[in-house]
């Protein structure tokens, strides 16, 4: 019973600030407006200085773990290319395989993997270690395998323009870009003064609770119902298959914690919002991106808690 209290004190608080975003989107208070706003100002400002405060306030030299580095690019690149060589098996209508693949690896690693590590730990732990590892390649076969299934794909010249756009956006992400800055102040034990520190702490912790009611008030359900076959088959992969894989292997290589939960969230949490974005601009299937969203969102509720329940009664949280 202690663990499941565990399990629950970690991911009920997650998914009750999302579900008061929903409530507050049903009832007129917030609308699609504050959502488009609020995710592009947490996407922009919040979450990487709060990353930026995290990772400066690590010591690199002492906390950084190569094994754990080249296991989180490992596990997403095998992930990913399973998927893909299965998707020809699991989705026969061509169109929607593009939407199909990303939905099945694209978790939220960035909201949400910061929001769980802090919830549990009271810090970022390893998140950042962990996005700096996994969202890169999120994004370059994204773009790769959105271009090849796309309903109007691009020509050789254009695919390898959109390759070469997406690694300059890649370079210039904000996320990517609050751990770099955080890295030389975490390298050379510099500090902020304690005015810009403040300052920055105020704007960082408005981050996780932004991005959270953001999601619930975007979340539409009526689109789950959509696509229902491909959608539950992505859901499955995304929350239970890939954690299934992955993580006994991580245990065996001696992980633990506050890794084990970055992991965790690396592997099983929900769809990106942004996948949504890119599948209906890159031509693929939009319903089919939406549904998946919605799905692993409701659903992560479940197996988020239950995995963290089968960690922690394994003794390895």
């Amino acid at each position: 019973m202690e663990d499941f209290i565990y399990s629950l004190n970690a991911t009920m608080p997650i998914f009750l600030v999302m579900a008061a975003g929903y409530f507050l989107r049903r009832i007129g208070l917030l609308n699609e407006n504050f959502v488009t706003v609020a995710n592009r100002f947490n996407f922009k400002v919040t979450l990487p200085i709060l990353l930026f405060m995290q990772i400066s306030a690590m010591d690199l030299q002492a906390d950084f773990d190569p094994l754990y580095f080249f296991f989180c690019i490992g596990a997403t690149l095998a992930s990913i290319l399973a998927i893909w060589l299965l998707s020809a098996r699991l989705v026969k209508d061509r169109t929607q395989v593009g939407s199909f693949i990303q939905g099945a690896y694209r978790g939220s690693a960035a909201v949400l993997g910061v929001a769980f590590i802090q919830n549990i730990y009271g810090n970022a732990g390893l998140a950042p270690l962990m996005i700096v590892a996994a969202v890169p390649l999120y994004n370059i076969f994204a773009v790769i395998i959105l271009t090849i299934y796309g309903e109007h794909p691009a020509g050789p010249q254009n695919s390898r323009g959109s390759i070469k756009r997406t690694l300059l956006n890649i370079v210039r992400n904000p996320i990517i870009i609050g751990i770099a800055a955080g890295v030389p102040f975490s390298l050379l034990h510099l500090r902020l003064p304690a005015m810009l520190d403040k300052t920055l702490a105020s704007f960082a912790d408005m981050s996780t609770p932004i991005a959270l009611v953001a999601i619930g008030a975007g979340f539409e359900g009526g689109k789950a119902l959509a696509r229902l076959k491909p959608t539950l088959a992505a859901a499955l992969i995304k929350l239970a298959v890939q954690p299934a894989v992955f993580l006994p292997i991580a245990i065996a290589l001696g992980f633990r914690g506050q890794e084990l939960v970055a992991l965790l969230i690396m592997l099983g949490a929900p769809t990106t919002v942004s996948s949504y974005i890119m599948a209906k601009n890159m031509g693929n299937d939009g319903v089919l991106a939406s549904s998946i969203i919605v799905a692993t969102t409701v659903l992560s509720s479940i197996t988020v808690t239950a995995w963290i329940f089968l960690l922690r009664s394994a003794g390895v949280l």
